[in-house]
């Protein structure tokens, strides 16, 4: 761990500080450049903007440029670190959209006392951008930014924490239970963890077709009798009934999703579970529970993590990218459910495809094909631009 600090530590200072910087898409290197660049030329888009706001994604790079904005209340598993701390995971997240799907990004943190501060900042600065990426903001106010910045904009806005995790996890499980025999539709799935992500994932499973999920806490099961919920939460509530805990709810469960923390789901549980089970255990950098203790406690069961040097890693990084490219291309005023089922929808089939020599050399595999240890694509795949991109600009049009 040592070796990793310094060497994450030089990769971002050196040669420069930072992992962004900003080139001119057009050449600036005569007289007339410079007064085509700049006055008196820029006056003629300016016009011609003034006239029709729409002839902004034709004259600047409004079409092409998202914003990735934060507070700093929840970054990665550290928590409220504030907004300056949170600026490498925001230029990181920026890294990932150009390297992935072409996207310019500025990365801006909000140092904001309320949601309602962080709201009005977002939307006197919107006219900049073609999107939205909201980026580790604390439940539950990161549901009530979202919810009131689609409101108020005309452009996409998407949280990634919230979304981007569904999505994954929807494409995932989708492959994970044809190859352990079951379907959405009839599994029985428990959630630990219902802040954030855990609310999206379980709400966009809904919308594919799940009819049995129960969500977990801190506190237990989350059912209609508790009293500390909010409506994000609340709408996924269960019935009261005697079972009040994960060792509760567990017995019999297809599907277990965690989006909690280290540890949190107990080996004897794992016992506890249907034939076929299903983990994933998405807690970051350390999950609910590790394959090799899962797989050693019963070899019918198919794991997944958030983590790299695991099989299956549930990565938001095979989302937002594709995602928003699909979106910007398509001109979508925001991003909406069958966006979202599209994208998962199109990561499922991709994972079923022959895997291309370049991915096998790229992760050094001599052999890699669609079954327990391989239900979703890995990132450094070059047909997730078209296959994502391209299934979320089709919804769009439909």
């Amino acid at each position: 761990m040592d070796d990793l600090k310094q060497r994450a530590l030089d990769y971002h200072q050196f040669p420069i500080p930072g992992k962004l910087s900003v080139e001119s898409s057009k050449p600036c290197a005569t007289q007339e450049d410079l007064s085509l660049a700049y006055t008196p030329g820029v006056a003629e888009p300016v016009r011609e903007i003034h006239a029709d706001a729409q002839n902004a994604y034709k004259y600047t790079n409004k079409g092409n440029l998202v914003a990735v904005i934060t507070d700093g209340t929840a970054v990665l598993g550290l928590g409220n670190m504030g907004a300056l701390a949170s600026k490498p995971v925001m230029e990181g997240k920026a890294v990932l959209f150009k390297r992935f799907a072409g996207i310019d990004v500025f990365d801006i943190e909000i140092n904001a006392k309320t949601p309602d501060e962080f709201i009005e900042t977002v939307v006197n600065i919107a006219p900049t951008f073609g999107g939205i990426n909201l980026e580790d903001i604390a439940a539950p106010h990161c549901f009530y930014i979202e919810n009131e910045l689609k409101k108020r904009l005309d452009i996409p806005v998407f949280h990634d924490d919230q979304h981007g995790t569904a999505v994954i996890v929807a494409a995932a499980l989708l492959n994970a239970l044809e190859l352990q025999g079951k379907t959405i539709a009839t599994v029985k799935i428990v959630f630990l963890g219902a802040g954030a992500a855990g609310c999206s994932c379980a709400k966009l499973l809904k919308s594919m077709g799940a009819k049995n999920i129960t969500m977990v806490d801190r506190k237990g099961v989350i059912d209609t009798n508790r009293q500390d919920l909010h409506d994000n939460n609340r709408e996924l509530a269960v019935a009261p009934s005697a079972e009040k805990t994960l060792s509760d709810v567990i017995l019999g469960a297809d599907v277990f999703i965690g989006v909690s923390a280290k540890n949190g789901l107990d080996p004897s549980l794992v016992l506890k579970m249907a034939e076929n089970p299903i983990i994933f255990a998405l807690a970051n950098p350390d999950p609910e529970i590790l394959p090799s203790v899962a797989h050693a406690l019963r070899d019918d069961v198919l794991m997944a993590t958030g983590r790299s040097d695991f099989p299956n890693q549930v990565n938001n990084a095979l989302c937002f990218p594709y995602l928003f490219r699909g979106a910007l291309d398509a001109k979508a005023p925001q991003i909406t459910e069958a966006m979202k089922i599209a994208a998962a929808n199109a990561l499922s089939a991709l994972a079923r495809e022959p895997v291309p020599e370049d991915v096998l050399q790229a992760y050094n595999l001599t052999d890699l094909e669609f079954g327990k240890e391989y239900i979703i694509p890995k990132p450094f795949d070059k047909r997730l631009l078209a296959w994502v991109a391209g299934a979320v600009a089709k919804a769009v049009k439909n």
